[in-house]
């Protein structure tokens, strides 16, 4: 009497391939969609600009240990010897490693969320310093941003209507100059003719994020400090940055007039509040909105010469701080920051421009197609 095996057959290859066919058909389904490509370009991007940032701030002359050694010697009248050996045991990292080595071990913590600690505030972790200074960058350059983006895209619009006017003219030439301008000149000029010539204001009065008389904390009177230290700054980013927008939307505005829905939506009678916002304005703004996700994006670096002009404690006196000491852990945290928050902005924009933006949902779908 023969024993069966219970041991079950081995599954044929055509039934392997059976089940395996539907998986990668969904893999590759999802890989081939819109958003998938955005995100996985998001991915690289981030991960070159990290790989980038390493390397790059190692070529920078000078390093670390040397920037200590020397400062040490200076204020504390130590040798060479003596200062080398105080200035080793301070560090975090070893930077005798090979690059190699070190790279893999920076990617190794950042892929666990560990930015590392601060070579010049020895044991103080990287990603404290970035939460402690990016509040005030948000604020400041983000009240900015968002005032000159208002001003500019209402002044833009008003001039295309009723372009050809005096409006027109004298904003057109104001907003050029504002453009060609840099920041920081704004600033030294905010500086040298309102507070010193004019004396409209105490210059060392409005140093830092707040007065130090005044015990922080949710009240009237700390939130009023923060707000007057922090005028001169978003002043000088919404003159810095107005004048492209508001070209930018004049542009774009002239643009939309002459399409011709405009003329159709005209004809059907429709008042001239209804055609400016719903379709002049709606349609005009389009253009603008990967520029403004890009510029929000940036919004996290700060202005770097701005704020230590100003002496604001924002990210942007931080980075440069870090640069001026070759801390390379601060460096590379920051940028990683901005390259995060500039992707992921752009992809929110390409997102938002296809829920704003009808044809650009076409497009979407017969590309996944």
């Amino acid at each position: 009497m023969s024993v069966k095996s219970t041991v079950p057959p081995a599954a044929s290859p055509v039934r392997q391939m059976r089940y395996l066919k539907p998986f990668r058909q969904r893999v590759g389904e999802a890989l081939s969609s819109y958003t998938a490509r955005v995100l996985l370009q998001g991915l690289f991007t981030v991960f070159a600009v990290m790989t980038f940032t390493f390397f790059l701030v190692r070529l920078m002359p000078g390093n670390p240990v040397d920037i200590k050694i020397d400062q040490l010697m200076q204020t504390q009248g130590l040798t060479y010897e003596q200062a080398r050996s105080q200035a080793a045991g301070l560090f975090d990292m070893d930077l005798n490693a090979p690059v190699g080595q070190q790279y893999l071990t920076y990617v190794q913590r950042v892929l666990r969320g560990d930015l590392g600690k601060s070579i010049l505030s020895a044991g103080t972790p990287v990603a404290d310093i970035i939460w402690r200074f990016l509040p005030w960058t948000l604020f400041s350059v983000g009240l900015g941003l968002l005032v000159s983006f208002a001003l500019g895209v209402l002044i833009g619009a008003a001039m295309a209507y009723w372009r050809g006017g005096i409006l027109d003219n004298v904003m057109t030439a104001v907003a050029s100059i504002l453009y060609s301008i840099p920041e920081y000149i704004i600033a030294l000029l905010i500086i040298l003719v309102a507070g010193v010539q004019l004396q409209l204001f105490q210059v060392g009065e409005l140093r830092g994020g707040f007065n130090p008389d005044v015990a922080p904390g949710f009240t009237l009177e700390f939130i009023g400090s923060i707000l007057k230290h922090a005028t001169l700054p978003v002043i000088t980013y919404v003159l810095a940055t107005i004048g492209g927008w508001i070209l930018a939307m004049k542009s774009s505005t002239i643009s939309t007039l002459g399409e011709d829905y405009i003329t159709v939506a005209k004809a059907r009678g429709l008042s001239e509040r209804r055609v400016l916002t719903a379709y002049v304005g709606r349609n005009a703004l389009l253009p603008l909105v990967t520029r403004l996700s890009v510029s929000i994006g940036l919004v996290v670096g700060g202005s770097v010469i701005v704020e230590e002009l100003f002496q604001y404690p924002g990210l942007g006196r931080q980075l440069l701080r870090a640069i001026n000491g070759r801390d390379y852990t601060v460096m590379q945290g920051i940028f990683l920051i901005i390259a995060i928050s500039v992707v992921a902005s752009t992809i929110i924009a390409d997102l938002m421009l296809g829920w704003l933006d009808p044809r650009v949902r076409v497009g979407q779908k017969a590309t996944k197609g």
